[in-house]
């Protein structure tokens, strides 16, 4: 389950591409925050605290904008970077305590499967699912333990284990994972060789013999 982290905030009076890339240049990430029929306000905050936040999986933070109370407000939207390797830009929106919210969590892969071991490979078909529930309760990842799966076993969303209160959007049915069999790589079927062939000499005529040509 999301633990609600603590985001100290300012606000930003320069706006436009190069006022953000001038912010980012000296360690910090542009944002807004909106919601809750509210005014949008420009933030700028840490780089290495967004880092922190986004690649820990944290979707819900408790946020402060210079010195305001708090509010509770979950991660809309993160803009990264060509590479996807740098934040560039991200989006906070407000939410209730007891609001029910409809967001995507990514799918983790725990453990080894024996299927895999065995020479089987693994497809995975979908990385995320879509999930309905409170705000304080949307769970980090979906976590799919592979320790019993051999080749020809299926993972599906309905197999999906998510805590109480976590409702599972996507359809039942769509396949989340399949060990399938290994691929044989068929050996190109060449042209039968019928004796070697004769050497060819040079300055031979045509119709000449071999005997002859000496």
């Amino acid at each position: 389950m999301s633990v609600e982290s603590k985001i100290v905030a300012s606000r930003r009076a320069d706006l436009g591409s190069r006022a953000c890339r001038r912010l980012r240049q000296e360690g910090s990430i542009p944002g807004n925050v909106y919601g809750h029929k509210q005014v949008p306000v420009a933030i700028v905050v840490s780089a290495d605290l967004i880092d922190a936040l986004v690649h820990g999986g944290h979707k819900v933070v408790d946020l402060e904008i210079e010195g305001a109370a708090p509010e509770t407000a979950m991660f809309r939207e993160v803009q990264w970077d060509t590479f996807g390797t740098q934040i560039q830009h991200f989006d906070l929106v407000r939410v209730s305590q007891d609001e029910r919210v409809v967001v995507e969590v990514q799918i983790e892969f725990r453990g080894n499967a024996p299927g895999v071991s065995a020479g089987g490979v693994l497809e995975q078909h979908l990385r995320s699912v879509t999930v309905e529930c409170l705000a304080v309760q949307i769970p980090d990842v979906i976590t799919v333990r592979l320790h019993s799966l051999e080749i020809g076993d299926s993972v599906h969303v309905s197999d999906l284990e998510v805590p109480d209160g976590v409702q599972i959007e996507t359809a039942p049915e769509e396949t989340v994972l399949h060990i399938v069999e290994p691929t044989e790589e068929e050996e190109p079927e060449g042209e039968e060789v019928i004796g070697a062939a004769q050497p060819e000499v040079i300055g031979r005529k045509e119709g000449e013999s071999e005997q002859d040509s000496e």
